[in-house]
């Protein structure tokens, strides 16, 4: 069984940083599109970040250049570093993986399509 196990979300203020973890247990990252989407409250899932072997890595317009997603296979984790985090950043972060190209399942320009999801962690930046 394949899970994905998320950490490092929490409070913080507006142009402070998180680091977002994930854990992959189950498969190696090797062959997987990797990455992250988030909800807003009353919101539709947005993809925020992705990476797979064969694609350039992908940011949503409203997080580049704040945000740099990476992974560690030799530790089986993927991350989301956050910084200059604004208020609307606040949102469920989920981490997740798909079989399929980072083109088709990101959520860059629709809804993420996912098929392997985590269990999300809450990030809250204040004012």
């Amino acid at each position: 069984e394949v899970r994905l196990v998320e950490s490092g979300g929490g409070s913080v203020q507006a142009g402070g940083s998180l680091l977002l973890s994930c854990e992959v247990q189950g498969y190696t990252l090797v062959t997987y599109c990797m990455g992250w989407f988030r909800q807003r409250p009353g919101n539709e899932r947005e993809g925020v970040a992705a990476l797979d072997s064969s694609e350039p890595t992908m940011y949503a317009d409203a997080v580049k250049g704040r945000f740099s997603i990476s992974k560690d296979s030799t530790k089986n984790k993927l991350y989301l570093q956050m910084n200059n985090l604004h208020t609307e950043d606040s949102a469920m972060y989920y981490c997740a993986a798909d079989y399929r190209s980072c083109s088709i399942v990101a959520g860059m320009s629709g809804p993420p399509k996912y098929l392997i999801l985590g269990q999300g962690t809450q990030v809250t930046v204040g004012q």
